[in-house]
């Protein structure tokens, strides 16, 4: 009894000792907002943009309805799209627009989700590789697209607007190429309905593009196949009247084998035309240009050349 009273005794004796020693937790004092919003708006012009990322986190957690809470959202949004992080700028700016529809820069908002959305549209491997970006996946491009439209029209006389503009411009080319090589695709294939209403997307949808005259010229095509002569005709008529200089072509039936199925049309490819589209030439010189397309067409490539998509001979 007299040992157990004892021990007791003793470890309450160390617990308390033991307390006094190390004393209470000191919890680290909070870092004032200003501070926060001035090391992060420094670690941006450094270009520190991971760091600024961290530090508008940190600002938001902390202080959310803050005197600095709506400019920091929208340097945060900057600091993902240049730190490379898309997905988080696009996500940001959306809840930014949401939260705030009539702040005095939501403009900016837009811009950005659009420019977040714009840098989706190609990869990293873009522009060591010949890859045709026509033929990705345009949602990021669709995306892109609605935003910067969606500044334009709400706010035609933001100060990105003007960019926006360009970059539309660029956007809608990209787009209508993109449905033009669904459509020769189909053609391929034989589905010509859906070929032309392919191309019939294209015109009344990116008029006045690079892609336009190669859609007319598919519903053409098409519409000829299924024996509609009148919308056949009508197409042609729109194709020669705005595309004077433009040579239609001969649709030529193509067949897929089974090598080229394998190889996802690398080889053994039996189609008469490639699956992009040409511009409108002069007539006076599409002789000489036939002239050279059939000189370098001439010349075979070997294997290693197709297997590489083109990098090595």
């Amino acid at each position: 009894m007299r040992f157990t009273k004892f021990f007791f005794i003793v470890s309450f004796c160390l617990l308390t000792t033991a307390c006094s020693l190390f004393g209470p937790e000191i919890e680290k004092p909070d870092i004032p907002e200003n501070t926060l919003y001035t090391q992060s708006i420094d670690a941006l012009k450094e270009e520190n943009y991971q760091l600024a990322v961290e530090k508008l986190e940190l600002l938001e957690a902390r202080y959310p309805f803050g005197q600095y809470s709506q400019q920091a959202q929208l340097e945060l949004i900057f600091a993902y799209y240049k730190n490379s992080e898309a997905e988080a700028a696009i996500v940001s700016a959306e809840r930014f627009i949401r939260l705030n529809p009539v702040h005095e820069n939501v403009d900016y908002a837009y811009y950005l989700k659009g420019l977040a959305a714009f840098e989706q549209t190609s990869g990293f491997l873009d522009k060591y590789l010949p890859i045709d970006i026509n033929q990705r996946d345009p949602g990021a491009a669709i995306e892109s697209f609605d935003s910067f439209a969606t500044l334009v029209g709400r706010y035609p006389n933001s100060q990105y607007a003007q960019d926006a503009n360009k970059r539309m411009l660029f956007l809608k080319n990209r787009l209508a190429t993109h449905e033009v090589q669904v459509a020769e695709y189909y053609m391929r294939r034989g589905a010509f309905v859906a070929a032309a209403n392919r191309g019939r997307y294209v015109v009344e949808n990116f008029q006045e593009t690079l892609a336009t005259p190669r859609a007319l010229e598919i519903m053409f095509q098409a519409y000829s196949q299924l024996k509609m002569d009148d919308l056949a005709t009508d197409a042609k008529l729109v194709l020669s009247e705005n595309y004077p200089n433009y040579s239609i072509k001969r649709y030529n039936k193509s067949t897929v084998n089974l090598l080229s199925t394998a190889t996802f049309g690398l080889l053994g490819s039996n189609d008469s035309e490639p699956p992009s589209w040409t511009p409108a030439i002069p007539k006076q010189t599409s002789a000489d240009t036939s002239e050279e397309n059939s000189s370098s067409d001439s010349q075979e490539k070997t294997w290693l050349n197709k297997l590489s998509l083109g990098i090595f001979d």
